[in-house]
């Protein structure tokens, strides 16, 4: 007897791989530093130790306070906060109060009115060029750019690459 049943339904289909976030997080901020040091020709961008929360869970002197997810170099007029992942965020998502995008871009915000020096907020998507959001329109980038506001803040979005191409006046305070 000689029965064709296709027994392959009955297979359980394999398990997605699980990232680990964590270090997903830490590779993307390494890159980014790596960039950044390429860039400026230094060695002083580094990961923030405990993942930019460093300056709120200890009790350091004013000038000693990280924020941000990476050190920047003593006259770099910016905090950076980078998030990688996140594939589903779109633009439209910064109008909506509650979205992801817009609780990070309120998390910079923060960090940013605290350490008094604007942000860079690095967003990092599979298979995508890494994008900028900043609160500062003093900078002149050439290329795209898109302006508008998310819960209330003035924000303009650029790619990382086009911001990188600005004069370092931009960048150092002098």
């Amino acid at each position: 007897m000689n029965d064709k049943f296709d027994v392959s339904v009955l297979k359980k289909p394999k398990k997605k791989k699980k990232i680990n976030s964590k270090a997903k997080g830490s590779r993307f901020e390494n890159k980014i530093a790596k960039i950044l040091n390429q860039r400026f020709q230094t060695e002083d961008f580094c990961r923030t130790p405990g993942s930019g929360a460093f300056a709120t869970t200890h009790k350091l002197p004013k000038h000693l306070q990280l924020y941000g997810d990476l050190i920047t170099p003593l006259k770099f007029k910016f905090i950076i906060e980078c998030k990688s992942g996140y594939n589903e965020e779109r633009i439209c998502d910064l109008l909506n109060p509650n979205s992801n995008i817009s609780n990070m871009i309120a998390q910079a915000s923060r960090d940013s009115k605290k350490s008094c020096k604007k942000f860079l907020f690095i967003i990092g998507q599979d298979r995508r060029k890494p994008t900028v959001i900043t609160n500062d329109f003093d900078l002149e980038v050439g290329g795209d750019y898109f302006r508008g506001k998310s819960r209330g803040e003035s924000i303009i979005m650029y790619s990382l690459e086009d911001l990188l191409n600005a004069n370092d006046c931009y960048f150092l305070d002098q």
